[in-house]
């Protein structure tokens, strides 16, 4: 059995665009990834709604910040074989002043965090695919709340590229596959889900497949 850690925000719980509400484990893309991969690997899933990278939040409850916690929820699901990480999303929020630039150096801090862990196999570090969110935009009732973000947000792909190279982590450009809802210009509906689940099954069994030298 391999162990597969996905570490996100809210697209990664399944937030539903316009309501707030949960899709089903089977409609959330690490749910769409479980399947796709079958029985020989299991899928952790660890979204939360306005996860930052490394920043606190003072108009959310705490816990929002994704550094505190990833160390312990490394330690909690040892040992890993691939920590898939996606957050970058809510550091584009106006109230941070965060340029694309900025907010991939957060990113490549929780690579930092993860490569300096004993939480793989063998009580070595886990494998790392950064994940660079999609776009986001445009917006309707959020656009106050992500006042020019949609320009940072196409900007992240590059900077959070160089960080996987700076690294010796994998990458993927989750825009390659994924849009968000014109709902609210940063969730996604579930057809966005499935196709997300579907790309990464390919990549994930390409990486533990090098992983293993097999």
């Amino acid at each position: 059995m391999q162990t597969i850690l996905c570490y996100g925000d809210s697209n990664t719980w399944g937030y539903t665009p316009g309501t707030g509400q949960r899709y089903p484990r089977s409609q959330r893309w690490p749910g769409v990834l479980q399947a796709v991969l079958g029985p020989g690997f299991f899928v952790i899933e660890e979204g939360l709604n306005s996860r930052t990278t490394v920043l606190d939040d003072p108009t959310r409850a705490p816990g929002k910040n994704g550094l505190p916690y990833l160390r312990p929820c490394l330690d909690s699901h040892a040992p890993l074989d691939l920590v898939l990480l996606m957050l970058g999303s809510n550091d584009l929020k106006h109230r941070f002043g965060l340029s694309a630039f900025d907010i991939s150096l957060n990113a490549a801090a929780l690579v930092g965090v993860i490569q300096e862990s004993d939480a793989g196999r063998d009580s070595k570090a886990p494998p790392v695919l950064l994940l660079s969110p999609p776009h986001v935009g445009p917006f309707t009732a959020l656009a106050d709340l992500f006042a020019g973000a949609e320009e940072k947000s196409r900007q992240l792909s590059k900077h959070y590229q160089a960080v996987a190279q700076q690294t010796n982590c994998s990458f993927f450009d989750v825009a390659e596959v994924v849009v968000a809802s014109p709902v609210d210009g940063v969730h996604w509906e579930t057809e966005q889900h499935a196709a997300l689940g579907n790309r990464l099954a390919d990549v994930v069994r390409q990486l533990l497949h090098e992983k293993d030298g097999r």
